[in-house]
């Protein structure tokens, strides 16, 4: 007897249809056979499901003889063990162990050897998907209940045991549907505050303009200055996620399996990765393609300490995803992309021994070693970020007054008006921020006056600057216009933007 059963495959972060057909053929010598190209993972799913239907309670596949198990469409990879519920649910239908529709349900999940069900990745993407491809119910690891949470237009059943689903299937002891929690609220708790941070006030109307515009910000400055405390603090005032960003964090990190146990509350990613990492772990990667640090900061902060530091082929891997938004993966199996569509914070020092220019210690490097130091960073790399903030050491009676300086809370208000005025502006367009905008959304959106045309000429012939660098002058002077709740980009706006550029 034969039976078929629906799953899925995660493929990047998106969830394609794949069906569990499974065949008993009572004659002849036991043989269980898993066909439609399994990894290892999967071929091992035939000792665990066997063992797990033994110890629930059912006859086991050695005593129904030869078994086949497809994995449908058998030209798509399979590199989970989420196929084990299906398979051994298949197997219990073809061997009329139990009797259920199968129309219209999709399940996954991994089975321990005893019959517990155990927690996979990727369950929200799939979660979406069966939500899309109309299917009506959805049968999860009960430990992955809390990434669905959210999700609505699906029955969606947490299931802890292989006897509790087949019990839910036969109608004897019904499973309780998760209830949808649309509520989640983002934490305004934060463990640094912009108020804890003495002077550096350049600096903080810095992050105040990225994280208004979303856009990307370098700090250069001596040991000592303040660069990662200033960074910490942009978490706290960077706008809420909303709906839609959530679910596209969310889905990401249920996929590399660094998924919260609580999304109760919520805040946008920080990633700060060691400058050792590899270029793999940061861009994505794998026999089986993950997303990496620059995927799990979607829709947050990439913090990249000590800049120079990383390798320059690691740096320059950033240069399309920091363009585009994206990140494509490309493996002899084939190609997968991975939204990108984070801010960067980097910080550095601007020599080697980190003094060159400091007023009150002397720089230890000859110019050739400061030189060379600064060529880590290439300047296709640097023409990609927006503002770039010299953090000199602070005096003492900096550091010793007493007096707080502006909370995050109210500079977040501010950012929240300004992203607002943005979404506004880009309500029929495929942008949310200001950094986002493409060449004709700048043109569209980003007139000047005859003055500020002639003072953005004057700046371009003196800095050399590029036609990319032109274009994101323009957008971060638009999004101090949004601060200041301008409908026009006057002088003073320009100006600030122009001074964003002393690298250039």
């Amino acid at each position: 007897m034969s039976a078929r059963l629906y799953s899925a495959a995660v493929l990047g972060i998106e969830a394609v249809s794949v069906e569990v057909e499974v065949d008993v053929l009572a004659q002849g010598l036991h043989n269980f056979t898993l066909v439609g190209l399994p990894d290892q993972a999967n071929k091992e799913s035939r000792e665990r499901v066997s063992a797990a239907l033994k110890n629930s309670g059912f006859r086991p596949p050695h005593q129904q003889g030869r078994i086949t198990i497809n994995l449908a469409p058998a030209d798509l990879p399979k590199n989970s063990p989420i196929y084990d519920v299906p398979i051994a649910l298949g197997i219990l239908l073809a061997t009329e162990q139990l009797s259920f529709g199968s129309e219209k349900k999709l399940f996954v999940g991994e089975l321990a050897l005893d019959g517990k069900i155990r927690k996979v990745n990727g369950v929200l993407a799939v979660a979406l998907f069966a939500e899309k491809a109309g299917y009506e119910e959805l049968y999860i690891p009960e430990e992955n209940a809390n990434e669905v949470a959210m999700l609505q237009g699906i029955k969606i059943f947490p299931v802890a045991t292989l006897v509790s689903i087949t019990r839910h299937l036969r109608e004897e002891v019904l499973l309780t549907p998760i209830v949808p929690e649309l509520a989640v609220q983002e934490t305004k708790v934060y463990t640094h505050d912009m108020e804890h941070v003495r002077g550096q006030e350049q600096a903080k109307r810095a992050l105040e303009v990225a994280a208004a515009g979303g856009h990307n910000i370098l700090f250069v400055g001596p040991p000592g200055s303040g660069k990662t405390l200033l960074a910490k603090t942009l978490p706290s005032i960077l706008p809420a996620l909303r709906f839609e960003e959530r679910l596209e964090v969310m889905k990401i990190f249920s996929v590399a399996g660094k998924i919260q146990k609580d999304f109760s509350q919520f805040k946008r990613p920080f990633r700060s990765p060691h400058h050792s990492a590899s270029a793999v772990s940061l861009i994505g990667g794998g026999s089986y393609p993950k997303p990496g640090e620059i995927s799990l900061a979607h829709r947050g902060v990439l913090f990249l300490d000590e800049f120079a530091e990383f390798p320059r082929s690691v740096l320059e891997s950033l240069r399309q995803p920091l363009e585009e938004g994206v990140v494509s993966v490309s493996r002899a199996k084939g190609s997968i992309e991975f939204p990108a569509r984070f801010m960067l914070l980097a910080a550095m020092n601007p020599c080697p021994c980190g003094f060159s220019g400091d007023p009150e210690r002397a720089c230890a490097c000859s110019p050739f070693q400061v030189e060379r130091y600064r060529q880590k960073v290439s300047g296709p790399l640097l023409d990609r970020i927006d503002l770039h903030i010299e953090v000199p050491r602070q005096k003492i009676e900096k550091l010793q007054d007493e007096q707080k300086s502006e909370a995050s809370s109210i500079i977040q208000e501010r950012v929240e008006k300004a992203r607002k005025r943005q979404e506004e502006r880009f309500a029929l367009e495929s942008v949310h921020m200001n950094a986002e905008m493409s060449s004709e959304q700048v043109r569209q959106y980003c007139t000047l006056t005859t003055e500020g045309k002639e003072m953005l000429r004057l700046a371009v012939e003196k800095l050399r600057l590029s036609a990319r660098g032109y274009m994101r002058i323009l957008k971060v002077a638009r999004t101090i216009a949004d601060l200041e709740e301008s409908e026009y980009i006057q002088l003073e706006h320009l100006g600030e933007a122009l001074q964003y550029r002393f690298n250039d």
